[in-house]
């Protein structure tokens, strides 16, 4: 990539020189689900409310193969309080009825022009930001005989993020880009960024949706990308390149799951760490037990995402106590388990996982849930994974429930022992904490090797048929 590209300048004006964890390299179909899940996002909005309408700014590389998008940037338009496009000027968007609305301008790229390389989407709105940013790998970075002839083998160094500050640095990157070819137009489009930006706070948008869907995305894509590469290869270079293409996706599949689980703990405002605190401690339980080190990675990942079930629960989840909700959303509280279990599911990479995260409320004398299950028939990962769940949030406040020391949540669950938790557990976490009030070990709030993109690949698959 050249200096002027917009991920190397959004690297360089970083505060520590770096980009977020989802950078790496994106194969064409999985961008291609990315943006869709983001845009479908804005097709949902409401064409009549001005305030919350996003501006937006895309770069359609090169290549007329793009024109298939122009009928869907209509109808993302008109939901839109300003859409530019930018791209090279065969692309074909100038002689389509999009380029006549008032709020789309387009943005005749010079080919000499690195953006040309580019593919980008930028959404900027007073109650949300999201963003895909990409460029090409350069003919030299393919190995193995330069650029690929099949499309969906092309490859791009990409991210995608919700971070407002990092998309805010990519839309005043990629004004100042066009800002060459159009001073009016990056000066309207300035004013457009810094009224969104005066609004921001006046409005909150869920965005566990989006998240959702871009798991569903990914899903298909790979099904797509499978299903090409089989016409395209002999079988013995069909298993190798859907073995990548599946790693490829399975990452990016696993980073939205836990993009997801991240969000939850962000609606918390009195417990925002649940999932790391849980990962940490869960794992620490299962090093005491001496879990071999594929049971203590599953019980770390279904750490990370105990809570999944609740993305779409309402607020009121989060700031009361069970006792105190209302029927629709007790209903989330307790079918929270079964259905995390329910999102995990859309992952088959991901079924030990879910398991553990669907029996987490099961009882030890049997009067749990989703399925009754008692004693040794609970999976021993799914009976630390409830204990350390609950025992995490005693020590934080909710409501007009004060937050329990070490001590006193400890002493609450060994009331549940032999009830609802299994009592030789109970001992293990009391191992912990006495330690841990003897100054003999600090109580972990991290888990050891957070799985950004960590799966077990076809030793899980093999694993979970078993």
């Amino acid at each position: 990539m050249q200096p002027e590209a917009t991920l190397n300048q959004l690297k360089a004006s970083s505060p520590d020189g770096r980009l977020p964890s989802s950078y790496g390299v994106y194969f064409k179909n999985t961008l291609v689900a990315l943006c869709h899940a983001l845009e479908d996002h804005i097709l949902e909005g409401d064409t009549e409310d001005e305030a919350s309408k996003p501006l937006v700014l895309v770069t359609f590389q090169q290549g007329k193969w793009y024109l298939q998008e122009a009928e869907r940037y209509f109808d993302i338009s008109v939901r839109s309080r300003e859409v530019a496009i930018a791209a090279v000027p065969d692309s074909g968007f100038a002689s389509h009825r999009t380029s006549e609305l008032d709020q789309v301008d387009l943005v005749d790229l010079d080919p000499g022009d690195s953006m040309v390389q580019e593919w980008n989407l930028v959404i900027l709105a007073p109650g949300y930001s999201a963003m895909v940013l990409c460029h090409e790998l350069d003919e030299e970075d393919y190995r193995g005989g330069g650029q690929p002839d099949v499309d969906v083998e092309r490859k791009f160094y990409g991210l995608w993020t919700f971070d407002r500050s990092l998309v805010s640095r990519a839309t005043e990157i990629l004004i100042d880009r066009m800002r060459p070819y159009d001073e009016p137009l990056a000066e309207q489009l300035t004013a457009h960024y810094q009224a969104v930006s005066s609004a921001e706070g006046s409005q909150t948008t869920d965005l566990s949706g989006v998240v959702s869907r871009i798991v569903n995305y990914l899903q298909s894509s790979q099904q797509q990308l499978v299903t090409v590469s089989r016409q395209a290869r002999e079988l013995w270079e069909l298993e190798g390149q859907a073995q990548r293409l599946n790693r490829n996706l399975t990452a990016n599949k696993l980073q939205a799951f836990l993009r997801m689980a991240q969000r939850v703990d962000e609606r918390d405002p009195s417990n925002s760490a649940a999932s790391v605190r849980v990962s940490a401690l869960a794992e620490t339980i299962g090093q005491v037990l001496d879990l071999p080190t594929l049971n203590l990675r599953r019980l770390r990942l279904a750490g990370l995402l105990f809570r999944i079930g609740l993305a779409e629960a309402p607020s009121e989840v989060f700031t009361q106590t069970s006792e105190a909700l209302e029927a629709a959303s007790e209903m989330f509280w307790r079918d929270r388990s079964l259905l995390g279990a329910q999102l995990l599911d859309a992952m088959p990479e991901l079924k030990p996982i879910s398991d553990i995260v669907r029996h987490q409320l099961e009882h030890w004398d049997g009067t749990g849930k989703p399925d009754g299950l008692r004693e040794e028939k609970i999976s021993l990962e799914s009976r630390i994974l409830g204990l350390v769940a609950h025992f995490q949030e005693l020590t934080e406040a909710r409501s007009d429930r004060p937050a329990l020391s070490l001590g006193d949540a400890l002493e609450h669950c060994r009331e549940l022992s032999e009830k609802r938790f299994d009592p030789a557990l109970v001992e293990s976490l009391g191992t912990v904490v006495r330690l841990t009030e003897m100054g003999l070990m600090k109580l972990p709030d991290q888990p050891s090797r957070p799985p950004n993109v960590w799966l077990e690949e076809t030793e899980l698959v093999k694993t979970s048929n078993a």
